[in-house]
């Protein structure tokens, strides 16, 4: 495993659900979590044993330092998060049932990340000593000012010769809150990055263009697209997901590299609790895979089952642990004792 840390750069919010499948406010009770797509990847990674640090910023209230205590206590280097601004940015999850689909609202404008200033980051400081940036496509979208700093992060991280992961979290809603050239600004992002979490949607909105045949192919069509445009660029991890009802979802993973893929066999998943933050569980297991030396199938394989983990735990956050994830993969869903 590698000794250098990993630096998530992005928002931290808190995600209330009402209880088990009802609506919202149904009943005048809220569940709570810390969430946000950077910090879910560096709760996972944390959990599994990695040196992981987070810059953001928060409230210096109650509220803010609640979330840094959850996540200083799944391991996370919590120094690199500013107390400033006046809010947190919220969301809710009503989750479905049935054929009823899951439900998000969105309360995250002028959240103290979004309104810190782009020279509010000291990347000297916070890339000290740090082998990999890890970011998203929500940063930029939040507004113009979090889009500089997401430009500044790898713009940083690039000129120091730091590794970029980037997952492109498209947000369509958010981007059209203001003024904004997503394409723009997205391509700029990827073309630091040398692996980007994103399937041929977000490929053909960066490079403006459609592919149109069967989904393997067309996979693989828009990833060697992909690397045509974006030199640095050197791998591509996707998921891909069909939705039979709320409760059943069928799940395959992929990693494209310039030379190879490796492509797992589609799982059933069953009886989900909680998909919300799979994607993000599926990043931190290619990560995971990848910063222990483990090769492109691996790395398929081992972010398909925290991913799949995480479908049976509420919340936005993978939080397990090395022995749960080795415990999946030798399969058996019988009682451990």
């Amino acid at each position: 495993m590698t000794t250098k840390r990993l630096l998530a750069f992005g928002e931290i919010m808190y995600r209330m659900s009402p209880p088990g499948r009802e609506l919202l406010l149904q009943t005048p009770k809220l569940d709570l979590w810390v969430a946000g797509a950077e910090a879910n990847v560096a709760t996972a990674l944390a959990r599994l044993g990695h040196d992981v640090a987070f810059a953001s910023r928060l409230p210096d209230n109650d509220l803010g330092r609640a979330a840094i205590g959850t996540l200083r206590g799944h391991g996370v280097d919590t120094r690199g998060i500013q107390l400033g601004g006046d809010r947190m940015g919220l969301y809710f999850v009503t989750s479905g049932a049935g054929m009823r689909a899951t439900e998000v609202i969105y309360d995250r404008a002028h959240s103290a990340f979004a309104e810190a200033p782009v020279e509010a980051w000291d990347w000297d400081r916070l890339l000290d000593d740090v082998d990999r940036l890890h970011l998203s496509g929500i940063t930029p979208a939040l507004g113009p000012v979090p889009a500089q700093s997401a430009l500044a992060a790898v713009r940083a991280a690039a000129a120091r010769g730091v590794a970029i992961s980037f997952d492109g979290n498209y947000r369509a809603k958010l981007w059209e809150r203001w003024d904004s050239d997503p394409r723009t600004i997205l391509t700029e992002l990827v073309s630091h990055a040398d692996l980007m979490f994103g399937n041929h949607l977000d490929i053909a909105l960066l490079l403006d263009r459609t592919f149109s045949s069967n989904a393997e192919e067309r996979r693989r069509e828009a990833a060697e697209a992909a690397f045509a445009a974006f030199p640095k660029l050197q791998m591509i991890a996707s998921t891909a997901r069909h939705v039979e009802h709320v409760d059943l979802h069928r799940l395959s993973a992929r990693i494209d590299a310039r030379d190879r893929a490796a492509q797992t066999e589609e799982m059933e998943l069953a009886g989900i609790v909680d998909r919300i933050g799979g994607g993000d569980a599926f990043a931190a297991g290619v990560l995971h895979a990848l910063r222990r030396g483990g090769d492109l199938d691996t790395a398929a394989h081992t972010g398909l089952a925290l991913t799949a983990l995480k479908h049976s735990l509420p919340g936005d956050a993978s939080i397990f642990r090395q022995a749960d994830l080795d415990a999946y993969l030798q399969g058996g869903l019988d009682v451990r004792r």
